[in-house]
């Protein structure tokens, strides 16, 4: 695959970066340098080979997926300068 002028400035319009016709032109040649050494993984032969997640064989550890917080309100809201039914009251500031 190969990048084009258009493709870059396309890309930088979509990113929000300003791009000049001498950045664009200079960032499609590193693209494809890029790209090129991509490809070059693709040559490589994985098969039997598991992906990698780390470097350091571990297990994660799994803990019980609860509820540990809740069913006080009062104590959640008692430090807020307004609330009303256990809800937080802030300014207004849409019209």
């Amino acid at each position: 695959m190969s990048v084009d002028i258009e493709t870059v400035k396309r890309v930088a319009r979509l990113a929000r970066i300003k791009v000049s016709d001498e950045g664009a032109e200079r960032m499609t040649g590193q693209l494809n340098g890029i790209l090129g050494f991509v490809e070059q993984l693709d040559e490589v032969d994985v098969t039997g080979v598991e992906p990698l997640t780390s470097v350091v064989e571990q297990t994660m550890k799994k803990r019980q997926d609860g509820v540990t917080d809740g069913n006080y309100p009062d104590d959640v809201t008692r430090n807020a300068p307004m609330t009303e039914d256990n809800f937080f009251m802030v300014p207004k500031v849409v019209e």
